[in-house]
């Protein structure tokens, strides 16, 4: 059965930067949306922006009809009238789990027996958020990435009892609004992308606080070999603050070697966040930070930043979360990276992988950082080889 014939009413739960661009793509790919939140205001706000990006889109030729797509948008503050007869519920409310399990219980009781929900959470449990549901089967995470209307993908996560039917259904439905989905078979912390990229945060503010190189020498030399724009100021651009909750969360959940250095504590209680507060680990008072390139340094390796990405990339296939091709999708997709983390392990080596895992765990003192088994055990060796 096609996906239209199950799916033909979505509900989106929020109206931000997250829910308004997914109840967008929604409706440009025809389905009918009622996009939902606490406040008219909000609603007010997130139709406001979607009509401000499908100009955008018509200009470029991507949208024909605006009146069209807009006549699919249904704004409201009503719960009920936003979730009732829904086939598919996506949540994008804050990312605090009591939030989030309130309104999942609330929309427990409106929507119909045979409704998927699917919460877009970037960092929380999907097998946590659907106990407060009576629909644990029909529960999952469909992580979209920002901006939604630019970025192609959508991460498909299962929860401990999601069931095959609910996850089929989603994986058809994502490819319906033109969108690529990776299916994340164990429901971990981080997902992939988001997991995979989080050791070269550890590594960058470990780099940082044994005072190796400074924010514009790393960002020098990482610029110099083509990136776009520097890990420091990446880190600003996107708001010292937030990188300091991802860190305490993945202490929690995955490592105690997550844990911030205590210079970065500071700044975020002192409100040097980053470009939001016009300081951070660079001064933006001025506007976007110059880096001089002619401070690059061999102090620091950017290789390593790879590396460590790999490694991460190897627990989760051990763990049985995603293969590595999928793996290689996502972060291709979700980080616009040329190449994954598995078609970069090829160019570099799997004994020259370890050998620098092991250099960069003792230097460090950082666990997360050590070869995992996959690596040990001659399984990359392997897996490079097969690719050739």
């Amino acid at each position: 059965m096609d996906v239209r014939e199950k799916i033909k009413k979505v509900a989106v739960l929020g109206a931000g930067d997250m829910g308004h661009g997914i109840a967008e793509v929604c409706a440009i790919a025809g389905y009918e949306v009622w996009m939902r939140d606490i406040k008219e205001e909000f609603v007010e706000r997130g139709m406001a922006r979607i009509k401000e990006s499908l100009e955008k889109l018509k200009v470029k030729g991507k949208v024909d009809n605006v009146e069209n797509v807009l006549s699919r948008l249904h704004p409201t503050t009503d719960l009920e009238e936003a979730v009732k007869d829904a086939d598919l519920v996506i949540e994008a409310v804050p990312e605090v789990m009591d939030i989030k399990k309130q309104v999942w219980g609330e929309v427990d009781k409106l929507a119909k027996p045979e409704c998927i929900f699917a919460s877009n959470t970037s960092s929380l449990s999907i097998t946590e958020l659907a106990k407060a549901t009576k629909r644990e089967d029909r529960f999952l995470g469909l992580h979209f990435f920002n901006p939604v209307i630019l970025m192609r993908l959508v991460e498909v996560i299962r929860g401990e009892k999601t069931g095959d039917e609910a996850v089929k259904t989603c994986v058809e439905f994502i490819k319906s609004i033109g969108k690529t989905p990776v299916v994340v078979r164990k429901d971990v912390p981080g997902f992939i992308a988001n997991r995979v990229v989080a050791p070269g945060m550890v590594l960058l503010f470990s780099i940082l606080e044994k005072g190796i190189a400074t924010p514009d020498e790393i960002d020098a030399t990482m610029r110099k070999i083509g990136l776009p724009i520097g890990p420091c100021e990446l880190a600003d651009y996107t708001g010292l603050d937030i990188n300091y909750h991802v860190m305490k969360y993945y202490e929690e959940t995955i490592s105690p070697d997550y844990k911030p250095p205590e210079f970065l504590e500071k700044m975020v209680n002192e409100g040097q966040l980053g470009k939001k507060t016009g300081k951070g680990l660079y001064d933006w008072s001025a506007g976007r930070p110059q880096i001089d390139l002619s401070k690059a340094t061999d102090k620091v390796n950017p290789m390593d930043f790879s590396i460590v990405e790999i490694n991460e990339a190897c627990k989760l296939v051990e763990m049985g979360v995603a293969d590595p091709e999928d793996i290689d999708t996502a972060l291709k997709l979700g980080y616009n990276r040329p190449l994954g983390p598995f078609e970069l392990a090829k160019s570099i080596g799997a004994e020259q992988i370890e050998k620098r895992l092991e250099e960069l765990a003792k230097m460090f003192g950082k666990k997360i950082f050590e070869p995992t088994e996959f690596i040990k055990s001659g399984k990359l060796k392997a897996l490079l080889e097969k690719q050739g």
